[in-house]
């Protein structure tokens, strides 16, 4: 679905204590019917943790308009459901408003979320300095987008910049780069308060248009089960039928040439079978809420039963 010219998106970065993760999952998927029952909701997607590049739980909610959006951040179900969850998280959360194309931060393969304070009186300066920094980073390798927007009065008191790359070693290169940092030493007269934090997608690229309108991205257990489910078959029939008897036997490869090439077309064949087998498997990935414990169980296995039958299956191959 694609979004309006006014839609927006609403960022929320947390750290939720290791021992509640689960959880704090079961919590959000509630929060995500809540939410989708406010005017104007499009989707939600929720990001977990891929330490050590990304610690936070990250959650997109995207409106049709900023009014749309305010009125769900000024709510009392959402005041409700931000106190259930206090004791599960570490810290202070990040809650930014962007406007329209922020949203393509829950897809990118790797982004960074930079949010700053500035000074009062600071503003006109501050917006020559991020003018200044958009140039310069325009030529990282790897960008794949970039969006700022400033404060919103009342709303969000910090201006908000979102870095799309195609990948986590890109993004990290110009962040820590000598270029970048001499940039953000000379705004630091201009700023009372500057952080920044990277979002990865991790498989989540590969379930993207799984999860229905209104429903949070699958939890990670999930989408590790697929992949496994999709890999386990392809590394077999890839070692039967072209790793031991063409490279191993006949072209008589080294090792670990041979490991790297299979390894190559794994992940180029499993990029391709991922996405069919969540398609059908959407009812388990983004089940109904008042029926999630059912389905779970009932998907968990089906999918195991589908483990032991590939083992068997291969045993007698091998």
């Amino acid at each position: 679905m694609s979004a309006s010219p006014t839609s927006v998106s609403i960022v929320t970065q947390t750290t939720v204590r290791p021992e509640s993760a689960d959880a704090f999952a079961r919590w959000q998927a509630e929060t995500s019917a809540v939410v989708a029952t406010f005017s104007g909701f499009i989707e939600q997607r929720l990001l977990p943790p891929h330490p050590p590049l990304q610690v936070d739980w990250v959650i997109l909610q995207r409106f049709g308009s900023l009014e749309q959006a305010k009125a769900w951040l000024g709510s009392p179900e959402r005041r409700a459901r931000i106190a259930g969850a206090a004791a599960m998280l570490l810290g202070r959360d990040d809650v930014h408003i962007v406007q329209d194309d922020a949203g393509a931060a829950r897809t990118a393969p790797a982004c960074a979320v930079i949010s700053t304070r500035v000074k009062p009186g600071m503003e006109a300066a501050y917006r020559l300095w991020e003018q200044k920094v958009a140039a310069a980073q325009s030529k990282a390798p790897g960008l794949q987008g970039y969006r700022f927007e400033p404060a919103v009065p009342g709303v969000q008191e910090d201006c908000v910049a979102i870095l799309r790359f195609d990948g986590a070693a890109n993004l990290h290169a110009w962040m820590d780069s000598p270029e970048r940092k001499a940039l953000v030493a000379e705004a630091a007269p201009l700023t009372a308060e500057f952080h920044a934090r990277t979002v990865q997608s991790g498989f989540e690229q590969w379930f993207r248009d799984v999860a229905p309108a209104g429903a949070s991205a699958p939890v990670w257990w999930k989408m590790n089960m697929i992949v496994i489910l999709t890999l386990y078959p392809t590394v077999f029939l890839w070692g039967l039928l072209v790793g031991t008897p063409i490279l191993d036997r006949t072209w008589k490869l080294d090792f670990p040439l041979a490991l790297f090439i299979g390894n190559v077309f794994s992940v180029f064949l499993t990029a391709q079978f991922v996405p069919w087998t969540a398609k059908r498997l959407g009812w388990w990935l983004s089940p109904d809420p008042q029926r999630r414990a059912r389905v779970d169980l009932q998907g968990t296995a089906l999918l195991i039963a589908a483990y032991a039958t590939l083992i068997l299956v291969f045993w007698n191959r091998v």
